[in-house]
């Protein structure tokens, strides 16, 4: 389970940096000098940094990751969003599933919970602000299959077929089948008695109980 805690002090320009992202040749490493070639240069812009982070578009050392790349296809950019703010805020989800409903003041109660009072209101307040500003931009109308369930899956013990042609005899005739068994037993090369009495006496022991 995991929930970010970055946050932006506003997020009037989160839809412009999103769509400069698309717009932009990924770099090698995403810092404040690219930040102020995408034209985000107030101290404030620099957050964006570490959302990108919490949504797992680049590494800690600010290298682009595959989601990063992936969001550039603008046809699936909101899906890819929608992908990186569950991650994100997988502990949200857990509350409520439906969490990109919910209001500002509720998904800022909901955090007043999850962080147990780790972080002041007013950080609360931003985190939750922030949140509904990504998941207004997300798209949320593809499915979804939730991690556990697809552990769940594999899991899953796979039930063992029942031999066809056994319910097909036991069909023809009517009657239980009944099974009966062969033992064979591979005798040593001894010439010693003894050696042979004690294998049949070990077998009348184990057959008779």
């Amino acid at each position: 389970m995991s929930l970010t805690s970055a946050y932006l002090m506003t997020t009037k320009n989160l839809d412009a940096f999103l769509n400069a992202l698309r717009a932009a040749k990924a770099p090698e490493r995403f810092n404040n000098k690219f930040l102020t070639q995408l034209d985000f240069t107030s101290s404030n812009d620099r957050l964006f940094i570490g959302l990108l982070k919490g949504l797992g578009f680049i590494d800690e050392s600010g290298v682009p990751t595959k989601r990063y790349y992936a969001f550039l296809d603008q046809t699936e950019s909101g899906k890819i969003l929608a992908e990186a703010v569950r991650e994100a805020y997988e502990d949200l989800f857990a509350v409520n599933k439906k969490a990109q409903d919910l209001s500002v003041e509720e998904v800022k109660n909901k955090l007043k919970t999850l962080t147990q009072g780790q972080k002041s209101d007013n950080v609360v307040g931003l985190m939750a602000m922030t949140f509904k500003a990504l998941a207004a931009l997300a798209d949320w109308k593809a499915p979804h299959v939730e991690k556990i369930e697809k552990a769940a899956d594999l899991e899953k013990p796979k039930t063992p077929e029942k031999p066809q042609h056994v319910d097909a005899a036991a069909a023809q005739t009517g009657k239980p089948l009944q099974l009966h068994y062969d033992i064979h037993i591979h005798l040593p090369e001894s010439r010693d008695p003894a050696v042979f009495d004690a294998i049949f006496e070990a077998m009348k022991k184990h057959l008779s109980s």
